[in-house]
């Protein structure tokens, strides 16, 4: 349920560059959310007209995209998409996560 603060935060600062802008009306708001981030891109948009609802951001469109979970591993040099727990090319579990994660706020459309 975390989604709900998250969305919270989003509807915020699109009020916050529209009014900065000098722009009277959010119409659309663009993610990019990591695979592996823990968040629910259903809950987000289940929660946002909520979230939205008496703001300059009502009625906007949410859109996201995915970035999809990449790795870097030390042993071999793979990267690339994990593949389970090891890494798909050695088999070695010491891999770092390299992407994945962001939560990205990528653009505000507004009129």
């Amino acid at each position: 349920m975390h989604e709900l603060s998250i969305v919270k935060s989003v509807v915020s600062i699109a009020a916050r560059e529209a009014e900065r802008g000098g722009f009277s009306r959010v119409v659309a708001i663009r993610l990019r959310i990591g695979e592996v981030s823990g968040i629910v891109p259903g809950c987000m948009e289940d929660f946002f007209p909520i979230a939205a609802g008496g703001t300059v951001a009502e009625g906007a469109r949410l859109q996201m995209e995915t970035i999809p979970a990449a790795i870097s591993c030390p042993d071999c040099g793979f990267e690339g998409a994990p593949e389970g727990a090891r890494c798909p090319v050695c088999g070695g579990e010491g891999y770092k996560l390299v992407a994945g994660r962001e939560f990205i706020v990528d653009s505000i459309e507004v009129e």
